[in-house]
């Protein structure tokens, strides 16, 4: 197919290459999604940054073009990619391993690992240190996962959004009591409360 014909359908050089990226990440996205869960949603988030951090390494051109921010448009494919990571931010959360909200959680693992991408990328590839994404992601899961695997007697803030994670599903309480209880569960997951506070009038 000649460059005339090509540009019938796309407005100009630029265009294509949106439309080329745009295919061949989506493809990624959609093999993250047919992966099945491991039954450790740890391990899964752990599987999905290595997953990241490999497609970005090998596909550079691809990667630095979906994450130009002066693009100005919204890449459906990097949406839905940030709704898988969502899907196991959520199942971290369930099981009562996260110590901040889900989307504090999400926004976190997503700046990293572009970060790290980005980072390794505009190293040559004989000086790149591929321990800096392992330390990367180390550094960011000992900011959000709880120190053990189940929930601790003391950390109200892992009860919380553990129990905010499965608050949509409590179906024997009626829509406008669960919105109200995910309201206050979102309100104690973001932050600590002042010490001594007092929670109403004696």
């Amino acid at each position: 197919m000649q460059a005339p014909t090509i540009y019938r359908f796309f407005e100009d050089k630029d265009a294509l290459l949106d439309a080329v990226a745009e295919h061949v990440f989506a493809t990624y996205v959609s093999g993250k999604t047919l992966v099945e869960d491991s039954g450790d949603p740890v391990a899964d988030l752990r599987a999905g940054w290595d997953t990241h951090i490999g497609f970005g390494l090998a596909n550079a051109a691809l990667f630095g073009l979906l994450t130009d921010p002066s693009r100005g448009v919204r890449s459906p494919a990097a949406a839905a990619g940030l709704e898988v990571l969502r899907a196991r931010v959520h199942r971290v959360a369930a099981i009562g391993r996260l110590r901040v909200p889900e989307k504090r959680a999400v926004e976190l693992i997503h700046a990293a690992g572009t970060g790290a991408v980005l980072t390794l990328l505009s190293t040559p590839p004989e000086h790149r240190d591929r321990d800096l994404a392992d330390a990367m992601y180390e550094a960011v899961m000992r900011s959000i996962l709880t120190d053990v695997p189940t929930l601790p007697a003391d950390s109200t803030t892992a009860v919380a959004v553990a129990f905010r994670a499965v608050a949509p599903k409590l179906t024997m309480l009626t829509g406008a009591e669960r919105a109200l209880l995910s309201e206050w569960l979102d309100r104690t997951g973001d932050g600590p409360t002042t010490p001594g506070a007092s929670a109403g009038p004696d």
